[in-house]
């Protein structure tokens, strides 16, 4: 057994490190929206919508880049995958419509809601940011399913 990892096993590390940052971390922002909305409390809707300004940029964006990163150079440092491959490229497409989903529908729903908390409308927040959970659903199907692919390598 070897005691020094090659570059290929550094790579897959990282890259599922970032994987359990993404998914954990909306699989943990599911349940504290969930908890939240049934609260129904302005404050906390208002106290929620802001910790996202920070979650987003802090944690999430640089694991799901991560997460691409490390998967590209993973196929690119191997002998054995390739871009040609079924479940390579059905990853891919995945990530792509998680990403569609988050920069188009997260992004806007949740700055909805920041611009209805910093109005005082609190009706309004918690509605927008009903929608931004459902698209937090969304996308954590997809990396589901992303895993899934992963794991199972399907067609090949």
């Amino acid at each position: 057994m070897a005691i020094v990892a090659v570059l290929y096993d550094w790579l897959l590390f990282l890259h599922i490190v970032a994987a359990m940052v993404w998914v954990g971390g909306l699989v943990a922002l599911n349940v504290l929206v969930a908890i939240v909305l049934r609260g129904g409390g302005t404050d906390e809707v208002a106290r929620f919508v802001s910790a996202l300004r920070v979650v987003g940029p802090a944690t999430l964006a640089p694991a799901m880049l991560g997460v691409l990163a490390f998967g590209i150079w993973l196929v690119l440092d191997s002998d054995t995958w390739s871009f040609g491959q079924t479940w390579v490229w059905l990853a891919l497409v995945l990530f792509g419509v998680a990403f569609l989903v988050g920069a188009v529908f997260q992004s806007r729903s949740a700055l909805a809601a920041q611009h209805a908390v910093e109005s005082g409308d609190g009706a309004e927040a918690a509605r927008q940011l009903r929608r931004w959970a459902w698209g937090m659903r969304v996308i954590l199907v997809v990396l589901l399913a992303v895993v899934w692919d992963m794991v199972f390598k399907p067609w090949l």
